[in-house]
């Protein structure tokens, strides 16, 4: 699969129709259809925002017939509401004692962090995620990681932010989590505004799809396939919004 070795943004610098995007490069999947992939650059999307606006304003201009979008989960988190405020956690016993436990990964500070770690049991349980960790545990010097978000659930691996080390400050003091409807919200910005969606939950490691609107022109291994080296780069770039251009 051919994927692009490394990026320089001056050089994939791109500016039509007064937006910015960055040109990622083509990439070819596993059944030989290319794909050319445009990381279209936003300003910082605040709560709230209407994200069919968002679509309008940056990605219509680009748009050309047989384009798809893949939309950040992090901004839809953002325009639907779906946060949680440092002051509106209160971690508990439980991720009071477990969360020097955790892992520090490569993307974040996974659930090393008791107020992350609290949203989780919030979602799903003390009792779960004690089950959890006692498995992580017992299993991690074998290497096998990933069991705790396996057994806590989907949900619980898009929580993302109190995170110390974000370039913006108000994701020191915000969780963003993951909308519980990605379907029925691809479904709406389909129909507001003609661009088929898919609702990305995107980073180095892996690329998560949320769901994606009915009709939509890819089947899930070949996103898969257009997103194999996360071209929605890292959140500082501001670049939330893949257009996929099958060529």
């Amino acid at each position: 699969m051919g994927i692009i070795p490394s990026r320089n943004l001056q050089e994939q610098r791109r500016e039509e129709n007064g937006v910015v995007y960055f040109d990622r490069g083509i990439i070819t999947g596993r059944d030989g259809r290319k794909y050319s992939r445009f990381a279209i650059q936003t300003h910082f999307v605040e709560r709230g925002e209407d994200q069919a606006e968002l679509v309008r304003r940056y990605v219509l201009p680009l748009y050309r017939e047989g384009d798809m979008l893949s939309f950040g989960a992090k901004v839809m988190a953002m325009c639907t509401n779906n946060v949680k405020t440092r002051d509106e956690v209160r971690p508990g016993l439980t991720a009071k004692l477990l969360w020097r436990f955790a892992g520090i990964n490569t993307t974040g500070v996974g659930m090393h962090e008791p107020y992350k770690l609290q949203l989780v049991v919030d979602m799903v349980g003390a009792p779960r995620v004690w089950l959890a960790a006692f498995v992580s545990a017992v299993t991690r010097p074998f290497g096998i990681h990933g069991l705790f978000y396996k057994i806590c659930g989907q949900g619980v691996g898009g929580i993302d932010g109190f995170y110390f080390r974000s370039s913006f400050d108000v994701y020191k003091q915000m969780a963003l989590i993951n909308p519980p409807n990605p379907v029925e919200l691809c479904d709406k910005l389909y129909a507001d505004t003609g661009v088929p969606v898919v609702l990305m939950d995107a980073n180095d490691l892996q690329q998560d799809q949320l769901g994606k609107c009915a009709g939509f022109p890819l089947s899930d291994e070949q996103i898969q396939d257009a997103m194999k080296d996360n071209p929605s780069g890292q959140g500082d770039e501001l670049t939330p919004f893949i257009l996929i251009r099958p060529l």
